[in-house]
């Protein structure tokens, strides 16, 4: 059999490439928060945008732009339209959901537990067909999880569905935090095949 993997989901991980400073540490992880479905979510929501934080967000820009030009080879310029933080404690989750207005999404791990944090994809879509399977695997499975890692940044397409199932309550006080991001382009496509798009 030669098997081939037909428009495949590219969800990509990428190392931030340097620790936070002790000041890019304290001024994210002190921001103001506000209630969200499951967990909470920080009141500023343009959070990149912060000077104390400029060098996050070169590097989430450099991250975003090779995804968007090695992995699909797309003629645009991304950039971050709007950062926010994810503060999720043991007993609570992330609701299952996906990102409206936005190419590609990411989510940069500042606080998690190598061993114990994950994030979910969902494959969304109507099953005609649903048969008994052996086992489950990336083809046959409507779901699937990847560990995630301190200081690790995630990208995917906007419209992948995903979540974080309830955090464990075993780690009593230790809350999983994440910077999650989306992103638009200045222009897509092209005046002369009439599908240019100028932002």
């Amino acid at each position: 059999m030669n098997l081939e993997l037909l428009f495949p989901t590219p969800v990509a991980f990428f190392d931030l490439g340097f620790e936070l400073s002790e000041e890019e540490r304290t001024f994210l992880l002190n921001q103001e928060r506000r209630p969200n479905e499951g967990n909470q979510s920080s009141v500023n929501n343009y959070l990149l945008r912060e000077p104390q934080v400029e060098r996050i967000a070169t590097a989430v820009e450099a991250c975003v732009k090779e995804y968007a030009q090695d992995v699909w080879h797309a003629e645009i310029d991304p950039f971050v339209t709007q950062s926010w933080l994810n503060w999720t404690k043991p007993g609570q989750w992330h609701h299952k959901h996906s990102h409206p207005n936005s190419l590609y999404s990411g989510v940069l791990y500042l606080d998690v537990e190598d061993e114990r944090d994950r994030i979910y994809f969902y494959q969304d879509g109507y099953k005609q067909i649903k048969p008994t399977y052996k086992e489950w695997n990336r083809w046959n499975s409507e779901s699937w999880w990847l560990p995630t890692k301190q200081d690790q940044m995630v990208i995917f397409p906007s419209s992948l569905t995903h979540m974080v199932q309830t955090v464990p309550g075993e780690v009593i006080g230790k809350e999983r935090v994440s910077l999650a991001f989306n992103t638009f382009a200045k222009q897509i496509g092209d005046n002369t095949s009439l599908t240019e798009l100028k932002v």
